[in-house]
């Protein structure tokens, strides 16, 4: 399994923690929207369009088990 950076477990912990959460779409020179592509390209997070320039992102059993394991 891929090393986690530590923002990429920050996120996946935030997800654990609140649920699905709404994300702006659009910023992608931000810090959340680099983390937040990295963990999608690994399979540990899915977005999906939730209306009105956001995403709903929510995290993958992949992700909760990267986390575990990353502990």
């Amino acid at each position: 399994m891929a090393n986690i950076l530590p923002q990429q477990e920050l996120f996946l912990e935030l997800l654990i923690m609140s649920g699905d959460i709404a994300i702006a779409s659009g910023d992608e020179d931000t810090i959340l929207q680099r983390t937040l592509q990295e963990c999608k390209a690994k399979g540990w997070v899915n977005l999906t369009p939730f209306g009105a320039g956001f995403n709903k992102a929510s995290i993958t059993p992949t992700g909760r088990t990267q986390v575990k394991i990353s502990k």
